[in-house]
């Protein structure tokens, strides 16, 4: 952060070329940080006059190392278990090929965590701009799965990256502040005793 010229209170814009999929889980590290962080709505396409070239050599500033808060993400497995059985939510940002575990490019076990609900992160793009939906259809995608709160939700990915999109989309929706599995289905998977789903069906722990 020094070396990028951010400071304590340096504002931080993240934006990347895939709809903001990546610089999400960077909007979430400064975010759960208490740092002052947007995301670039639609990615690098949504923007205009772009320049070309090396760009300035920042100043160094002084960025001041934070503990992670612990009540905002999971760092085991074993937590998200026990999490699940005390009624939380999981939500799986994934494709869904992948949490029916159809197809599963990177991990070596397709399928999904038992309990977790299927809301892939790009159902929350409007395909045309491929910028976020608004707050009310947010609400409406959220509802469906039968989340009006984001308190008491978990979200995950395939490594703790997309699934940020997922809380995005829950503070654009005014829900609140989701927690993230930082592990997801590759620490899951790294234990060949914990359980998986296949299926469109979420399962269960039980």
């Amino acid at each position: 952060m020094e070396r990028a010229g951010i400071g304590d209170e340096t504002p931080v814009v993240a934006y990347d070329i895939a709809r903001g999929s990546y610089a999400a889980r960077l909007w979430w590290m400064l975010d759960v940080l208490g740092h002052p962080v947007a995301l670039l709505d639609g990615g690098l396409d949504a923007w205009t006059g772009l320049e070309t070239g090396e760009g300035d050599v920042p100043e160094p500033a002084r960025f001041t190392p934070r503990p992670w808060p612990e009540d905002l993400l999971f760092r085991g497995a074993e937590g998200v278990i026990d999490a699940l059985r005390s009624g939380m939510t999981v939500i799986d940002a994934r494709a869904g090929e992948r949490y029916r575990g159809e197809e599963e490019p990177f991990d070596p076990v397709a399928g999904h965590i038992p309990g977790a609900l299927s809301l892939p992160w790009g159902d929350l793009m409007d395909p045309a701009t491929g910028r976020f939906r608004n707050a009310d259809a947010l609400r409406a995608w959220f509802a469906a799965a039968g989340i009006d709160e984001a308190e008491g939700v978990i979200a995950q990915c395939g490594s703790g990256v997309t699934a940020c999109v997922d809380i995005v989309a829950l503070r654009i929706a005014g829900l609140g502040r989701a927690r993230l599995y930082v592990g997801s289905w590759s620490e899951w998977v790294s234990d060949p005793a914990r359980p998986v789903a296949t299926g469109p069906e979420p399962g269960s722990l039980v």
